[in-house]
């Protein structure tokens, strides 16, 4: 896990960057009239307010198509150009065919790489890594990595552990290559000991849904907190440092940690771990809650003007499986 990279002779670049969430939203205060709970208990345990949620009659791939009108308003870039599209999602449209497959017919692109990546709250950075290896390789030059999830389908709306933590969004980047470095290097793992602890068993080949009452039960997200928590901490800070000690990078190297939005103890908890001083971790969780494969993306979109060219990023993320890891890359818009 400390092996140092290989020296790069082209660099895959964030850019352009687009983000969506829906527009209804979700308050504590909804929550209170549903569950045993209260926005002082939620507000204390997981930093969040509030969680957008997508309409019934749309799904994770519309958001996708929101967030990359986004990045194309904001800017100067041609759909024609794309080539790959990498969809990070746990929440597919269906179960085939795939997410990004979906999203290249409802842009009319043809004759364009798309496939999806599960890997739950971790999945941007496993696409983000797969998008930017493509680049390096030359074989690609223009790639859509979209990190989205409508995760509220998945969500018991009575229960309390974990009505409180989700919501649904969409965030993308375009990766092209660069002389310059950009992503820099990343450090993905996973273990499959987490299985039982964080997981939505229903609509797969071992559990097919069906109308029975036990069937509907294994279709919502469950969490073990405690555990979930506990190796989030460990995983995510653990990640993060073995990374910056390979590429010879000190904690004052990073002008921005990016963690996935879980839950603002956890964000603080790795914080504190590696060293970094509280205003350099960014946090949008207190308004869009956890959006899975989406927070990262979000996060970036949304304090994107704190940025300069050149500032060093580190993002970092933890999820089912358990599935965790961390990523160094340079901000070139």
């Amino acid at each position: 896990m400390t092996n140092k990279p290989q020296k790069k002779t082209t660099y895959a670049s964030i850019t352009a960057i687009g983000g969506y969430v829906p527009e209804n939203k979700r308050t504590n205060e909804d929550l209170e009239k549903i569950s045993n709970t209260n926005d002082e208990w939620i507000t204390k345990r997981t930093g969040i307010k509030e969680r957008r949620i997508l309409d019934k009659d749309l799904a994770t791939s519309d958001m996708a198509i929101r967030a990359i009108e986004n990045l194309l308003v904001n800017h100067n870039k041609e759909l024609s150009s794309i080539d790959a599209i990498i969809v990070a999602t746990s929440t597919p449209d269906m179960p085939m065919p795939s997410t990004a497959n979906i999203i290249c017919g409802k842009l009319n692109l043809k004759n364009v790489w798309a496939f999806d990546i599960n890997a739950a709250c971790s999945g941007f950075l496993y696409a983000l890594d797969m998008g930017a290896s493509l680049v390096e390789t030359g074989r690609y030059s223009n790639i859509l990595v979209i990190g989205a999830d409508k995760i509220s389908t998945f969500v018991d709306i009575n229960d309390r552990s974990t009505n409180i933590l989700f919501g649904d969004g969409a965030g993308v980047v375009w990766l092209e290559p660069t002389d310059e470095e950009g992503i820099t290097d990343a450090l993905l793992l996973s273990n499959g000991l987490g299985k039982e602890y964080l997981n939505i068993e229903g609509g797969g080949s071992l559990y097919p849904l069906n109308s029975s009452n036990e069937d509907k039960e294994k279709a919502y997200i469950k969490q073990d907190g405690k555990v979930v928590f506990k190796n989030a901490v460990i995983g995510m800070s653990e990640a993060c440092k073995d990374l910056l000690n390979r590429n010879n990078f000190t904690i004052n190297d990073i002008d921005w940690l990016v963690p996935h939005q879980a839950n603002k103890r956890i964000i603080d908890a790795v914080g504190k771990e590696i060293g970094i001083e509280s205003d350099k971790a960014l946090n949008n969780i207190t308004y869009y809650g956890n959006t899975i494969a989406a927070t990262i993306p979000l996060c970036i979109w949304e304090h994107k003007e704190k940025f300069k060219k050149g500032d060093r990023l580190l993002l970092t993320a933890f999820g089912a499986g358990f599935s965790w890891g961390a990523s160094i890359l340079k901000w070139t818009i």
